[in-house]
């Protein structure tokens, strides 16, 4: 285990110095002018989500926080750590950062499918959520903070959905979006026969009433269950639904047709734990 030391943050008094590049001008979209999405370091923001970055296998690059902020936090040897007054923080990464302190992170890369569908056990029980064209990093932020909270152990993602490594799905994850093991489905829908191979039931959520009632599926009779989640306002595409083994609604009050995808994905993940 790496032990802690005491750190003296650098002193940073240039928008353009080169050792803070790594937090410039976060604004700008989900990834840099000229550079492959899901190419950049993570982005984490606020004291709590830093905290989970410094205990997951992610290597630390940098911390750059407002005084006091950084020096408090416990980091490993090597972790470059910056500091400086609230105006120029927010001159370097382009908005008014109400949290703080950010760090960066090297990425790693997605989980093998088979090894995610497996886990470490791979008799054990085990549930997945699995993601189509969810390309609101927010909803896939928050879908992840629920997904850690309420027993889900891995995520799959076809290949259209938002990078879970962006600076706003790993805010809104509160950082807990690290500690969940990813994978990237790319032969879709067809790719849910690999799910079928592994002994998983799909369970396809829909507010269409013809699809049973969440309720009425017992987790205890399907120690594997991954649950179909689409993006917001559309939904799963029919034929991811086709491709499902079990098509499920949340009941719901007379004239609500639909959760929100974040909200209604805490709904099943507490259902089917």
């Amino acid at each position: 285990m790496i032990s802690a030391v005491p750190v003296v943050p650098t002193v940073i008094t240039d928008p353009q110095d080169p050792r803070v590049a790594d937090f410039r001008d976060l604004k700008a979209g989900d990834r840099r002018p000229g550079t492959a999405r899901g190419t950049g370091p993570v982005i984490v923001e606020g004291v709590p989500a830093v905290e989970r970055l410094l205990a997951s296998a992610y290597r630390v690059r940098a911390v750059l926080g407002v005084p006091g902020r950084v020096a408090a936090l416990e980091l490993p040897e090597g972790v470059a750590a910056y500091e400086a007054d609230k105006w120029l923080l927010s001159e370097v990464v382009g908005f008014r950062l109400t949290r703080g302190v950010l760090a960066s992170a090297d990425r790693r890369p997605p989980e093998d499918v088979d090894a995610l569908l497996a886990g470490p056990d791979p008799a054990a029980p085990r549930r997945l959520a699995v993601l189509e064209a969810l390309n609101d990093a927010e909803n896939l932020g928050s879908i992840a903070r629920s997904a850690v909270a309420l027993g889900i152990d891995g995520v799959l993602l076809d290949p259209r959905c938002a990078d879970p490594l962006y600076r706003r799905a790993v805010r809104v994850s509160m950082g807990h979006v690290l500690a969940l093991p990813f994978a990237v489905l790319g032969d879709w829908p067809r790719g849910l026969d690999r799910l079928h191979g592994a002994g998983y039931l799909t369970v396809a959520l829909t507010p269409a009433a013809d699809a049973v009632d969440l309720a009425t599926i017992d987790p205890r009779a399907h120690p594997r269950t991954a649950v179909l989640l689409g993006a917001e306002g559309p939904g799963l595409s029919p034929e991811a639904q086709t491709a499902a083994r079990v098509r499920a609604r949340i009941p719901m009050r007379t004239g609500v047709d639909s959760l929100g995808v974040a909200a209604a994905a805490a709904v099943a993940f507490a259902a089917l734990r």
